[in-house]
């Protein structure tokens, strides 16, 4: 039962009609795919989800939402798994779409850039960049529906980062629109520029909680000549990463992905996802993908991944290994690891945890990570995978076979308590890629030092002083 009034029907008419009748969602069966998260973990009402066609119409909105102080949930592809995207429980809260904002509005190859509207879908940027010679390397599991402006807005990582950084890193300059409903226009296309604060940065990570991205200037690299790919079996998260600093310094920046893998990650996949196959002819305790890339040839890529996966041989780091021999080896290599949080799901219920330590205190906290989440249940199956050349690990922990699957949900405060104990102790980050939304929104705020949250919260107030954006999240 909703415990504050809704929305005036009036109001409701007064939103829609900047969209048109169209693109204003008010029927149940229309509004139930933006009311609930992938994960099924955060779901919310809306009396309205509002899908504008332009900049100007998301302007009027939030003139509108600040004017009479209704809140804004901004939403993109919703495939955020901390429930940033969600609306709550009480009804007063709108959504706002950003898919119709759909235009590439410029390639340009002499500058290596190309122009996009927020609710363009991740990989059709990386279809047109490939089109066009070029390469734009974020890439996330969730690629082919996501959109670039939640991508934006949540700071996303995925499996490139080792390389060519995180979103923040791959954009240039933003089109964002204030809750007052100016627009600010810094779709600039300057890698260097030292005149001021970096107001770009403020909305790239900030979850819609500051004002709505509604295009982005992003980075594009030149496409590598040659790509090669190897599936390696190890003992120990130790010799991973010993092959990791070998890998490192022979590839240097050619090395563009290195994925650690725990046994129990693959051996769900290849139960659970269809046309999946075990790379090695036997079983291995832990597992290595890794990409390298060459810009002069594939001649080139094929010598330099020979050379690691030979020196880790030699070494006693690497038990077995293969090499993708074609394109489609490649992309079955890669669909085993993009699968692994789906491949959790039919196990039952998973306590996650998307963390980010120091590299070199990688196996140490594998270690100690696993130690916290048995003295919590004992019986708990750890699924542990991740991108190592980063730092950041998705430290999952699933329930006891034949557990009861809502009993052990309701240990998830206690879980993540242990676990992100662990990382604190190592300096690390409790959110490496996922962001904060609702779900470690009470976390943040209890162990961030005090003058961060407030810093944060004066921010916060700066640009949002009738507090309808996003409302709930981070801080």
């Amino acid at each position: 039962m909703l415990t504050t009034p809704l929305l005036d029907p009036a109001l409701l008419s007064r939103f829609a009609a900047i969209v048109g009748e169209k693109y204003a969602l008010t029927e149940p069966d229309a509004l139930a795919p933006y009311l609930v998260e992938p994960r099924g973990r955060y779901g919310g009402t809306s009396p309205l989800v509002l899908r504008p066609g332009s900049v100007e119409e998301v302007a009027a909105i939030l003139t509108l939402a600040t004017e009479t102080g209704t809140p804004i949930v901004p939403q993109g592809g919703n495939t955020g798994l901390v429930g940033g995207q969600m609306p709550d429980g009480t009804g007063r809260e709108i959504i706002l779409s950003l898919g119709r904002l759909n235009r590439i509005r410029e390639i340009d190859l002499q500058s290596n850039t190309m122009t996009v509207e927020a609710g363009v879908i991740l990989q059709t940027i990386q279809e047109t960049a490939d089109e066009n010679g070029r390469l734009f390397p974020l890439s996330l599991g969730s690629q082919g529906t996501c959109q670039i402006g939640g991508n934006l807005s949540s700071n996303a990582g995925g499996t490139g980062v080792l390389s060519y950084g995180n979103a923040r890193e791959l954009c240039l300059g933003v089109e964002v629109v204030l809750p007052s409903g100016e627009v600010l226009d810094d779709l600039r296309k300057l890698k260097k520029d030292n005149t001021g604060y970096d107001l770009k940065n403020l909305f790239v990570g900030a979850e819609g909680t500051l004002g709505i991205i509604t295009a982005a200037v992003v980075k594009l690299v030149p496409k590598p000549k040659g790509r090669e790919v190897a599936w390696i079996g190890l003992q120990s998260p130790q010799a991973a990463l010993d092959l990791f600093a070998i890998a490192s310094d022979r590839a240097g920046a050619g090395l563009t992905a290195f994925e650690l893998i725990q046994k129990r990650a693959l051996d769900f996949t290849l139960k659970h996802i269809p046309d999946t196959v075990d790379p090695l002819s036997g079983p291995q305790p832990w597992h290595v993908l890794m990409e390298i890339s060459s810009g002069r040839s594939a001649e080139d890529a094929r010598t330099l991944i020979e050379e690691i996966v030979g020196e880790g041989l030699e070494a006693g780091l690497v038990a077995d290994a293969t090499l993708a021999m074609n394109l489609a080896q490649v992309e079955a290599f890669w669909k085993l690891r993009e699968s692994m949080s789906w491949a959790q799901a039919p196990e039952g219920g998973s306590i996650k945890h998307d963390i980010s330590v120091p590299v070199a205190a990688i196996p140490a906290f594998i270690e100690e990570g696993a130690a916290a989440v048995r003295s919590v249940e004992p019986g708990a199956r750890l699924v542990c995978f991740g991108h190592m050349g980063d730092g950041n690990l998705h430290f999952n922990v699933t329930q006891p076979e034949g557990g009861d699957r809502d009993a052990f949900l309701s240990r998830y405060r206690e879980m993540n308590d242990a676990v992100h104990a662990v990382v604190r102790a190592m300096h690390g980050s409790i959110s490496a890629e996922h962001g904060i939304g609702r779900m470690k929104r009470d976390e943040l705020i209890a162990t961030a030092p005090p003058l961060a949250i407030d810093l944060m919260r004066r921010i916060k107030a700066a640009f949002d002083p009738a507090g309808i954006m996003n409302p709930g999240k981070i801080v």
